[in-house]
């Protein structure tokens, strides 16, 4: 890998004028009439506006070969900085350099003319990356057999799915030799299956012909698996810059990720007690935002009893995002004293597929329920687009349960 820089951003910052006085169009004629008048009469008036900077001096460098997760919570500025960096869209202060062909990816029909067909635009896209029509032939067939949307190749793209679109273009993005490719979220609009290939596809490009990618994902695990330098954005500041499990450390200790810690609603009528903290971990007892497909993980549930209680039971169920229950279970039966406690439900014989599911947390004493939880805790099992740690677990969208069954294998001729 290069030293030399292939991207390089000096103070870059980016102010927007919001309008607060703007009017929300009518759909009625007596509310066109009413907004009309009111806009006459506001001509006379001085406008009230506010200055949003959404992003302020961000400085890095980017050398060839570097694969950059770029990483911050939402309205961070993430997509601001890659829409300066494909020159979308201008900095209002900064400057950025840049050696080579940039392909980006960035939002649903970036770069195609909804008009054209799919072939149509596989040539305009390769055009405006300054390839000969000698070197799209090449790739075509490799565009069209990624993409998966050959029978659809002579259709205009604007009757595309926005998965099909996605499809395509990223497949534009990927196969024209671009020395810079930038990828926003717009690969979460693809199925899983799509996004693992598309994953795998910026590895191989990148790692075995010296590509430069810039990529955004709110999938730790993908970003740890994809990238070697991170960029983490804050509130339109770059808060760090630099290897990629220092960057995702930081980003998740900041809690800004997600949460690991859940509180949960007081009854607004106490009689036993009640549960009021729930912890997902790992089975060391570290807080996980994000649980790798396949690993094992607990849940820690804090809980406090007024008095003493006979036939305590906790039960611990999660449901699906299909809102399908998927399992419940109970502890064992306990005559408890007042006082604060802990339970712990470990996870390590269920294996769920890929997806978020929520927790429901039930209390009981002799076998009446006094305090029931649903929808507040979530649990997200990411898959960074490999085969999971089980060998044995070949896709993990195959179904809500990925516990491999038990299988005998015999020649019998």
């Amino acid at each position: 890998m290069s030293n030399n820089p292939i991207i390089k951003a000096e103070g870059l910052s980016k102010k927007y004028i919001l309008n607060k006085n703007t009017s929300v169009p009518s759909d009625t004629l007596y509310g066109n009439i009413i907004t009309g008048v009111k806009g006459l009469r506001s001509l006379t008036r001085k406008k009230e506006t506010e200055e949003f900077m959404a992003l302020q001096d961000i400085s890095f460098e980017v050398n060839r070969g570097d694969r950059v997760g770029v990483i911050g919570r939402n309205g961070a500025g993430k997509s601001t900085l890659l829409k300066i960096l494909s020159r979308i869209t201008p900095p209002t202060s900064g400057r950025i350099e840049y050696i080579g062909r940039m392909a980006s990816l960035l939002e649903v029909g970036t770069g195609f003319h909804g008009d054209l067909s799919g072939r149509e635009n596989i040539y305009l896209n390769g055009s405006i990356l300054g390839m000969s029509r000698h070197e799209i032939d090449k790739k075509f067939d490799e565009i069209v057999a990624f993409s998966e949307v050959e029978k659809f190749l002579d259709t205009p793209v604007k009757r595309y799915s926005s998965g099909m679109y996605v499809r395509l273009a990223f497949a534009v993005a990927a196969h024209l030799e671009p020395e810079i490719l930038i990828v926003d979220e717009v690969l979460a609009v693809g199925d899983a299956a799509f996004q693992k290939k598309c994953l795998g596809k910026m590895n191989d490009v990148s790692k075995s012909e010296g590509r430069t990618i810039l990529f955004v994902s709110h999938n730790m695990q993908a970003i740890q698996k994809l990238c070697n330098k991170g960029l983490y954005l804050n509130k339109g500041k770059m808060h760090s810059f630099g290897e990629i499990n220092d960057i995702v450390g930081h980003y998740l200790q900041s809690g800004e990720a997600g949460q690991s810690e859940f509180k949960l609603p007081i009854p607004e009528e106490i009689t036993h007690g009640y549960a009021h903290t729930v912890f997902i971990e790992d089975m060391a007892g570290n807080s996980l935002v994000e649980i790798p497909v396949g690993d094992n993980w607990r849940a820690k549930v804090l809980f406090k009893l007024n008095k003493p209680t006979n036939h305590f039971i906790m039960g611990f169920g999660l449901v699906s995002s299909f809102e399908q229950p998927i399992r419940t279970s109970w502890s064992a039966p306990e005559d408890l004293t007042a006082g604060d406690y802990e339970m712990i439900f470990n996870n390590d014989d269920l294996m769920l597929t890929t997806g978020v599911y929520t927790v429901v947390v039930g209390l009981s004493s002799e076998q009446r329920a006094f305090q029931y939880v649903d929808n507040v805790v979530s649990i997200s099992i990411s898959d960074a687009g490999d085969t999971s740690q089980n060998k044995r677990i070949v896709n993990t969208q195959s179904g809500l349960i990925l516990n491999p069954m038990s299988v005998n294998l015999k020649k019998i001729n």
